[in-house]
């Protein structure tokens, strides 16, 4: 599998943050049944590691990325667990090495032309703008189009549902992490159909058929 081209198919990444690993595998197969089958599992909670591993061991179908990864540790954590891909708010080298010494992909995150340059010495083409609409926001990506062709973004950070389809419209936006479709309280209280009804809406409007991984 190609992680960009799944993700241009994808278009739009749900950003999790899960408290107990036990509702990994519901909130996996919810998005798997709305037609958007990939989920960002941040490592901001002691829960992460296991809930990545239940999705990938439980969930069939289902892209798992590990989001928030600071360290080589998390790095550690994050491959032991199964993740498919990993993401990170900044670019540490060390992380990035970490990465490709395990054959994992890896999206920093980026929000000038001299971070992009030490991403790209480093061999990356696929980053992230975070925090995208903080640092710029659309103008921002347009403009690095021009001097970076080879260079695609996952802007993250700020996007909702109603700015969803403009960022979709910049070519190099490969796609775009969001928060809103399955919020930590919605995942406390297992709220299902909510998630549902979001994940469903998100895939319609951000791709009109969403491809099989």
């Amino acid at each position: 599998m190609d992680l960009e081209d799944a993700l241009r198919q994808l278009r739009i990444v749900p950003v999790i943050e899960i408290a107990d690993a036990a509702d990994a595998v519901p909130l996996g197969q919810t998005l798997v049944e709305a037609g958007l089958p990939v989920a960002e599992v941040t490592f901001r909670t002691p829960a992460a590691a296991e809930a990545i591993a239940r999705m990938v061991r439980e969930v069939p179908g289902l892209l798992v990325g590990a989001g928030t990864v600071l360290s080589e540790a998390d790095v550690d954590a994050a491959v032991e667990a199964g993740a498919h891909f990993l993401v990170s708010p900044g670019l540490n080298p060390g992380v990035v090495g970490r990465a490709q010494a395990a054959g994992v992909p890896i999206i920093p995150g980026v929000t000038s032309p001299t971070e992009i340059e030490a991403a790209r010495a480093l061999g990356l083409r696929l980053l992230k703008l975070f925090p995208a609409e903080a640092v710029g926001g659309l103008p921002l990506v347009k403009a690095f189009a021009a001097p970076y062709p080879d260079v695609t973004f996952m802007p993250t950070g700020g996007i909702t549902a109603t700015s969803l389809e403009s960022w979709l419209q910049a070519p190099n936006v490969v796609a775009c992490g969001g928060s809103w479709i399955a919020t930590k309280t919605d995942i406390a209280g297992q709220r299902w159909d909510d998630i549902h009804t979001k994940a469903s809406q998100a895939a319609r409007l951000a791709s009109p058929s969403v491809a099989s991984l």
